[in-house]
């Protein structure tokens, strides 16, 4: 039977939304790859909207909502299990070693203050929403004995509270099984299959999994199959065992310190957090370790006599403004769930309700429209408009199209018409600013992007794919970087996603490169054609760089790529045309457009390339290396219309003697 909703990700918040579903009557689906992986496992389970200080407005309702939620949905999961999930409305204790000001004066042993629905900083705000209590040296140290000398006062947050994180992972799954949820392990999903704006399933390493609706909520892997700005930012945690014969009193309430947070359970304290960004590397480390226990035994100092219990790690998904992605996608039938950073076991039962609402009844909360993807693209502040080639200019300028008399057709690759033969790229420049005015000054079309560097935030490729107007623009992912035909299938992939979000529904393309080879970045042409092979099968428009191999060219053209992308000489020599018999070969065989790619340095090399009978140029590094990549972008979109034009026109035939110019009947004779 195939499921109503699969959700991907079996964590905390993939598992709140699966039983919420589940018991609202639909049949639910997840699909988890690695349940001890989730971020659940890099947590502390502290319920601390108040303590954390959220300082933006709506973050801090949802934070609100859900911390209100969590009696009543902890009991119903406690019911429905028999197990208990450790949760304690403790309230939450918050010391510090300098006083600020404002924050009472030393005089002043108890003094009531409002954690408010506005910005602002702690403790400071317009209207009472959740209260906070200052306590000042002596009355902290006396409300709770054992905290470090330096401790000069601190907040008292009495509505927080807490959960044991590891507990509540398994009630939850332990529920969604009691429900009768499908929990499916060891499923890594791959791809989404996507037709007209619907996703019509997930190709996983199990085959393909379909369902009438998808929700996203893998947590720091969302970017693996979407190019969501979501990044795993890694934590290392340990714990310590309190002995069972101690002099001094145990700690009885969580302390939330500066960088630090001591949480204690029946029998040991919980001391976390790093905040790395490190990718996915994982295991603790001895620098991670000594940061953590430095802090805690500052603020706490008797615990470095207590015996260590364990080290752990995990990762937290973390988005741009550390702000969750919630709500509808750019499919009519996938909705997002991901990115909750820090804030995942404390958002779980408010992002369970507002995803099944949104599912189920197509009712949409207001707070929702603060998390869309969406707020992560910017309209771009330079327009690049689609236009045809000029042939003709005047005192330096644009001048209107005049008719040619040799008519040319357009440039069709995979059913989409060009008027433009020159397409750029996005890498190599000084500054985004700069590759901005040479897209714009090259007329081009189309601008290939490489998708792992965009979703790496390499050097150069920050807010790339929000610099340019992709309304005007076609987009064409690359698998730059990809040195394996699997690699650069996954990246092709993700790519078609990006170009999705991005506005480009239809859009199918990807410049395929597989380059093991990282001296000379030669094309891998085994790789290469593996690669094309699949991509093909699933509904790509391929463009594969290749090394000027005619055998290999007509072989892609044979299993369907769209295109062949020969190199005119090695990546980036900037040596031009070194191939050019081959290059010959290829076009007169070709019955796809063979556009050249790599190696051009001038606009006379480009424009001998076209000469050839070229369908199309890529140029890059010739462009965004020149000192005035502008005017190169534009001295390379002539080359590619006068070399265009040269070609249709035909070259005069080449004599072995001279022939003059002007006739010599008529001359004057003495």
């Amino acid at each position: 039977m195939i499921s109503e909703t699969v959700i991907i990700g079996g964590g905390v918040i993939g598992l709140a939304i699966a039983i919420e579903l589940k018991l609202r009557g639909t049949n639910v689906t997840v699909l988890c790859r690695d349940f001890q992986a989730a971020a659940t496992h890099a947590a502390a389970g502290m319920l601390a909207p108040d303590a954390e200080n959220i300082a933006n407005k709506a973050m801090r309702s949802l934070c609100w909502r859900s911390r209100a939620l969590y009696p009543d949905w902890t009991r119903k999961l406690e019911e429905l299990t028999g197990l208990n999930t450790g949760y304690r409305p403790c309230g939450i204790l918050a010391p510090v070693f300098e006083e600020a000001e404002g924050q009472g004066g030393r005089g002043a042993a108890l003094r009531l203050r409002s954690v408010t629905g506005e910005q602002g900083s702690r403790g400071e705000g317009l209207s009472s929403s959740s209260p906070a209590y200052w306590l000042n040296k002596e009355a902290i140290h006396q409300y709770q004995p054992g905290l470090g000398a330096e401790v000069v006062g601190g907040w008292w947050y009495p509505e927080d509270a807490q959960v044991d994180n590891k507990a509540l992972a398994q009630v939850l799954r332990t529920a969604a099984e009691s429900v009768g949820v499908e929990l499916k392990d060891g499923i890594t999903v791959e791809a989404f299959l996507q037709q007209q704006g619907q996703v019509v399933g997930v190709q996983t390493n199990a085959g393909i999994i379909r369902a009438a609706h998808y929700v996203l909520a893998s947590g720091a892997w969302s970017n693996e199959l979407l190019p969501l700005p979501v990044l795993p930012r890694k934590g290392q945690m340990l714990s310590v065992r309190i002995p069972e014969v101690s002099p001094e009193l145990p700690l009885k309430r969580v302390l939330f310190g500066q960088d630090i947070y001591i949480v204690p359970r029946c029998d040991r304290l919980v001391i976390g957090a790093t905040s790395e960004d490190v990718g996915f590397m994982p295991n603790n480390t001895p620098e991670g370790i000594q940061k953590l226990l430095q802090a805690a035994i500052r603020l706490y100092p008797q615990l470095k006599h207590y015996p260590i219990q364990e080290f752990w790690w995990g990762f937290r998904p973390t988005t741009p403004d550390e702000l969750p992605i919630l709500g509808t996608s750019h499919c009519q039938n996938l909705t997002f769930a991901t990115g909750h950073y820090r804030n995942g076991i404390l958002l779980a039962p408010v992002t369970a309700a507002l995803i099944a609402d949104l599912i189920l009844e197509q009712k949409s909360d207001p707070l929702l429209a603060d998390f869309h993807y969406s707020r992560f693209q910017s309209k771009s502040s330079t327009s690049t408009p689609m236009l045809t080639h000029s042939a003709n200019f005047s005192n330096g300028h644009h001048s209107a199209i005049s008719p040619l008399p040799t008519q040319d057709s357009p440039l069709i690759i995979a059913g989409k018409t060009f008027q433009s033969r020159l397409m750029t790229g996005t890498g190599k420049y000084r500054s985004i600013e700069e590759m901005q005015q040479s897209v714009a000054a090259s007329d081009c079309q189309i601008v290939t992007v490489a998708v792992r560097r965009v979703q790496t935030k390499a050097p150069g490729h920050e807010g790339l794919a929000e610099a340019l107007d992709w309304t005007k623009i076609w987009m064409l992912p690359n698998t730059a970087g990809c040195q394996t035909a699997e690699e650069a299938i996954r990246v092709a992939r993700l790519g078609r996603e990006m170009a999705k979000l991005l506005g480009q529904e239809d859009n199918n393309f990807v410049k395929l490169e597989v380059i093991p080879d990282l001296k000379y970045l030669l094309p891998d042409p085994i790789g290469t054609l593996q690669a094309a092979e699949q991509l093909v099968k699933e509904g790509f428009a391929v463009l594969p760089y290749i090394n000027a191999d005619p055998m290999l060219a007509k072989r892609l053209e044979e299993v369907g790529c769209a295109t062949v992308m020969p190199l005119a000489s090695p990546i980036g020599s900037g040596q031009g045309l070194k191939t050019t018999a081959n290059i010959q070969i290829i076009i007169e065989n070709a019955g796809v457009p063979v556009v050249v790619d790599a190696g051009i340095g001038s606009p006379s090399e480009a424009a001998q390339a076209m000469e050839l009978g070229a369908d199309a140029l890529l140029i890059n590094s010739a462009i965004a290396l020149s000192p005035k990549p502008a005017a190169m972008a534009r001295a390379m979109n002539l080359a590619a219309v006068a070399g265009r034009l040269a070609y249709l026109a035909g070259r005069m035939p080449i004599k072995d003697y001279a022939s003059p110019s002007s006739p010599l009947t008529g001359t004057i004779t003495s």
